[in-house]
């Protein structure tokens, strides 16, 4: 069940990027991991999986940051990228939050399922167990700080004492403020709408409820993360292609189309505001067809 929630929050986050991990290699491995019947064959599954997204991660990662998709062989626990370096800051907020949560419902922390009780790192194999449904809230807030550019190269300094990134402090701080915000959003779940932290307590607790037989089911692929963008790529193009007389049918005026093509045309991340992504959303399909044959 972790195991599932986890590849489909991923599959979520690679969608809402347009990255190259298709539907049907979701499906591939998510039906592999239904026929798995031993723990061992769970981990090769989720490895092979966890190859593919971090692989389409790096797709859309700029070369500037050097991100190798954490699958290298120097690559211990020591941060080989700046990239690489905030996605380890973020596991450990994560990290953090879990073990809470594992505390509070009052679950032994060192006997997990999917982690082997084998050395330093896995001492908690439960708190790492169960922080693989979540993992993905330190992907996507990794993947905007450094689209938005609230991270940037000059944020990161190289220490050859342990050949690793650091990064400033103030740097860190926007970051950490990111991540914050990300576990504010909020995800609708039974009827309420939670913080993320909430949601993995609720989470932990279930755990504890099946484990203990009060109840019979355990679902890790819910609540569903809402990763819909305001600039998604099909915008984008729907942007780039609009000409001014489309523009002004829509009610878009020249400077805001100005302002949208400028921004649609590079990589960084950009705000469009309700009213307008609504009006480029409508656009007729007969229009989109046109525009795609030109």
């Amino acid at each position: 069940m972790k195991a599932e929630g986890e590849l489909l929050s991923n599959t979520r986050v690679c969608a809402s990027h347009g990255t190259p991990v298709s539907a049907h290699l979701a499906q591939a491995v998510l039906a592999a991991l239904v026929q798995a019947k031993t723990v061992n064959e769970i981990r090769i599954v989720e490895g092979r999986g966890t190859q593919h997204y971090r692989l389409a991660i790096q797709s859309i990662v700029s070369e500037t940051f050097c991100f190798q998709s954490r699958i290298i062989k120097s690559h211990q626990y020591n941060a080989s990228d700046p990239f690489d370096l905030c996605l380890n800051y973020s596991y450990g907020v994560i990290e953090g939050y879990v073990r809470k949560a594992v505390n509070i419902v009052g679950l032994e922390p060192s006997v997990g399922f999917l982690h082997e009780f084998t050395g330093s790192q896995t001492k908690e194999s439960l708190v790492y167990d169960l922080m693989e449904p979540f993992r993905w809230l330190g992907h996507l807030t990794t993947i905007q700080a450094f689209e938005s550019g609230v991270l940037d190269l000059k944020d990161f300094y190289f220490t050859g004492d342990d050949y690793s990134y650091k990064i400033e402090i103030e740097a860190k701080r926007r970051f950490l403020q990111l991540l914050k915000d990300r576990f504010n959003s909020g995800a609708n779940y039974k009827g309420r709408v939670l913080k993320w932290d909430t949601v993995i307590e609720q989470k932990t607790m279930e755990l504890a409820r099946y484990l203990t037989g009060r109840s019979k089911i355990l679902d890790f692929s819910e609540p569903e993360p809402e990763l819909d963008r305001s600039d998604s790529l099909e915008l984008r193009r729907r942007i780039l292609s609009l000409s001014m007389s489309e523009a002004q049918k829509l009610g878009i005026g020249k400077s805001t189309l100005r302002y949208l093509r400028r921004n649609a045309a590079n990589n960084r991340l950009f705000k469009i505001c309700r009213k307008v992504s609504k009006r480029l959303r409508a656009i007729p399909n007969e229009l989109r067809t046109h525009q795609i044959l030109e």
